[in-house]
């Protein structure tokens, strides 16, 4: 517990500070990324339509005068297909080992029977735990109080909750829930911190974000996003990208017809990174082939797919 007395003539106030581990996990498209950028206030996490979007485990903080909440965004539960995908099931098993809080996030068309191996090792967890009914902007009265039972009756001990992330609604009331259940603790970051990734980190992930908004079909899923170079002064930001892929025919499709298609991604993931660092960027972006990466323990090592 930590303890700011502070002397008021006679009177001495004890103000405690709470902080702790808030993890969030669920299967893939149910609004996590969506609700962790709720959360946390900023472009945390990608957020877009397709499934396993987020790849990686991402920690957003935040920050009151008497209270830091870390909130951790994992990858959607899925079984996995290939080494890539394991990593990705690694990280969200492994946020179900240092929580303080667990937010399991559903919504109201998904089958709540959906992965009950994991389901089963989160009903067997001893922290408290809010299962979120996203999406209920969606649904009708009835459709949500069938949804309700089906789950109390799989997660007995957890709290349910139903929100909408996109409108906002239910977070507020989320967030002071949040608040009563952290326990009494120092700050585990300082106060000026917003995640505990680093700049370049979020520059993959933006021109990836991009990739999957312009390219179809399986092309996303075969890319990965390295920053050879990082460079700041007080004006700019030169950034230097290479884009992997696992195929000489997806290199070609990600170039497009005389470097047009890789031209506007690049010229929209840079308007991004433009808003995120709030300074004019200068972006090169190139192209390589990784043959198969997705499979190799020692790409997926070097490329930071690593939950220990």
């Amino acid at each position: 517990m930590l303890l700011s007395p502070v002397a008021y003539g006679k009177n001495v106030k004890i103000q405690m500070h709470k902080a702790g581990f808030v993890n969030i996990v669920g299967n893939p498209n149910v609004g996590k990324s969506t609700l962790m950028n709720q959360l946390v206030g900023e472009r945390i996490s990608i957020a877009t339509f397709k499934a396993q979007t987020t790849r990686h485990r991402i920690m957003g903080i935040v920050n009151t005068d008497d209270m830091q909440i870390v909130f951790s965004d994992t990858p959607g539960v899925l079984k996995p297909n290939y080494k890539l995908q394991e990593s990705m099931l690694a990280f969200s098993e492994s946020a179900l080992k240092d929580a303080d809080v667990l937010l399991y996030v559903t919504d109201v068309v998904e089958n709540p029977e959906k992965n009950m191996d994991f389901l089963e090792k989160v009903r067997k967890m001893t922290i408290p735990v809010l299962l979120l009914i996203n999406k209920i902007d969606e649904s009708d009265q009835k459709t949500l109080g069938d949804l309700v039972e089906k789950w109390h009756s799989l997660l007995p001990d957890a709290e349910i909750l139903p929100i909408s992330a996109k409108n906002k609604f239910g977070v507020d009331m989320l967030l002071r829930r949040i608040k009563e259940l952290l326990p009494d603790s120092p700050p585990y970051f300082d106060k000026d911190q917003l995640t505990d990734k680093p700049a370049r980190f979020f520059v993959s992930e933006i021109i990836r974000e991009k990739i999957l908004l312009y390219y179809d079909k399986e092309i996303p899923y075969s890319v990965e996003v390295k920053v050879e170079s990082f460079k700041e002064d007080e004006r700019h930001i030169h950034i230097r990208a290479i884009i992997y892929v696992e195929r000489d025919s997806q290199k070609g499709i990600i170039i497009g017809h005389q470097g047009i298609a890789l031209k506007k991604m690049s010229t929209e993931a840079r308007k991004s990174l433009e808003r995120f660092f709030g300074k004019p960027i200068y972006l090169e972006t190139y192209v390589k082939v990784d043959k198969d990466w997705r499979s190799s323990k020692r790409e997926l090592d070097n490329f930071g797919y690593n939950p220990e």
